[in-house]
């Protein structure tokens, strides 16, 4: 029996690395992710946990690299210009690639990219806790009022759509104060140098644990439960008139053209038959109040379409595009 036990361990320590062979690419050396954000927001934590998953898979480490700017599009242009031998890839929410050519920020667009999607996050609606806005109802009465500064990661980030999906579908007006990525957004509200950010939940989640932003509403159509926390209130229980759809994915992805076939199918697999198993992302997205959903491909692309969709629509709105979304075949959701 003895003998039974340790040959049966001795097939699953021999089995492990065998599945990492099948892979059809094995890469020779680090792999490099760009994080066009700063440390510590949304996209940088959940790549840091995917790159631990894909460290175990390839047998190769993943050296994440910060280049923030421009709403995100000078990391992922480094991405772009890269050799195109498997070894570079960008990180963030896929649906910015369908709206920096609407924004007039680069000319790419989100065919051009290979998509693999780990989690799905909201938006959430905080306050710096000195702030007198004790409910969703009491803040939007005061933007009526007066321009209440609005911190997010940029023109064409997550936080800013939400913000302009608010003011869109209630007529609020606001201050927009920038930052270079959602954590330094987050931490201007938590500071005090701002009294609202809209930024998503999962960069908020560690200061609404600690008492040190008051969320409000979270920008969907059911409450929002974090762990530590407890649940927060939809904003739909403030708002009756239509909101866009303000979801974000977030996940790597590749430049099509270029990239070796082996590359492509070695992370196919991944995604596949790792990715969604992975105690890692589960957890991950538990604490911080995330979707755990990976998709890859087509049916990636089919996720992020209806986030393109809605951004787009509310950039145009609001005045900032440089052209009709449907100019660029981007039908109004």
């Amino acid at each position: 029996m003895k003998r039974a036990i340790l040959a049966a361990a001795a097939a699953l320590v021999v089995a492990a690395p065998a599945w990492a062979a099948d892979y059809p690419w094995k890469p020779s050396k680090p792999i490099t992710i760009i994080v066009p954000w700063g440390a510590g927001g949304a996209t940088d934590q959940v790549t840091r946990v995917t790159a631990g998953v894909l460290e175990k898979e390839l047998g190769q480490k993943v050296v994440i690299v910060n280049q923030p700017g421009a709403s995100g599009s000078i990391g992922k242009k480094n991405a772009w210009e890269a050799p195109r031998d498997g070894y570079t890839w960008a990180a963030g929410a896929p649906k910015q690639l369908g709206t920096y050519k609407l924004l007039g920020q680069w000319d790419t667009w989100i065919d051009d990219w290979r998509l693999y999607v780990t989690v799905t996050n909201v938006p959430l609606v905080s306050v710096n806790p000195d702030t007198p806005y004790q409910d969703m109802g009491q803040l939007l009465k005061a933007m009526h009022e007066k321009d209440v500064s609005v911190a997010t990661a940029g023109a064409g980030s997550s936080g800013h759509a939400a913000i302009e999906g608010i003011k869109s579908a209630t007529g609020i007006k606001y201050r927009h104060v920038t930052y270079d990525g959602g954590n330094p957004a987050v931490i201007a509200t938590v500071g005090g140098e701002t009294e609202v950010t809209t930024q998503l939940a999962s960069e908020q989640a560690e200061m609404v644990r600690g008492k040190r932003l008051r969320p409000l509403a979270v920008l969907a159509d059911q409450p929002l439960e974090i762990e530590g926390f407890g649940a927060v209130p939809p904003i739909t229980k403030y708002v009756d008139k239509p909101m866009p759809i303000l979801s974000t994915a977030f996940g790597i992805f590749i430049p099509k053209e270029g990239t070796p076939k082996e590359v492509i199918e070695t992370f196919d697999m991944i995604w596949k038959n790792v990715i969604p198993t992975s105690p890692e992302l589960k957890a991950y997205a538990l604490k911080k109040g995330a979707l755990f959903a990976p998709s890859s491909g087509q049916a990636a692309r089919d996720k992020v379409w209806p986030e393109i969709q809605s951004d787009a629509w509310s950039f145009y709105a609001a005045g900032r595009a440089k052209m009709s979304p449907a100019d660029l075949g981007i039908p109004k959701p």
